[in-house]
């Protein structure tokens, strides 16, 4: 079920590959009035319990297809609906302790009517305030 919050609960767990635990996937839904398309996608950094994961170590499942940050900037046909979760996978070797998580993650949207250079300004600001719409306290079992 999808939940009112920009930051998800369901689907917040470690990721294994041949029983070795390669990483986590936390996901993530807009809760503006409507979906945008992958290309209007803005995404700063995954942080859990203070440390940073950029787009470097992050692949995105849009609608079951895996995307590079990279590939969602240059994709305008595919649309992210409302009711739709982006699964962001962080490689992270081991993945994360069992127990409570402070996760925050940043991401908007750009529109045709906000001018480029604040997208510049809210890439190059050092630390984003933490919010409840990007910020919670998440559980891994």
């Amino acid at each position: 079920m999808l939940e009112m919050e920009a930051l998800q609960y369901k689907g917040f767990r470690n990721l294994k590959k041949n029983d070795e635990t390669v990483g986590f996937q936390v996901g993530i839904r807009f809760v503006a009035y409507r979906g945008p398309w992958l290309s209007q996608f803005r995404f700063k950094y995954v942080k859990v319990d203070g440390e940073k994961y950029g787009a470097d170590v992050c692949t995105f499942f849009v609608h079951g297809v895996e995307y590079t940050y990279k590939e969602m900037l240059q994709d305008w046909r595919v649309k992210w609906n409302l009711q739709d979760v982006c699964y962001i996978h962080v490689r992270k070797p081991g993945g994360l302790a069992s127990g409570n998580h402070k996760v925050q993650v940043i991401f908007w949207e750009v529109a045709s009517y906000i001018p480029p250079f604040l997208d510049e300004m809210r890439m190059k600001q050092e630390d984003d305030p933490e919010d409840p719409s990007n910020t919670r306290e998440m559980i891994i079992v």
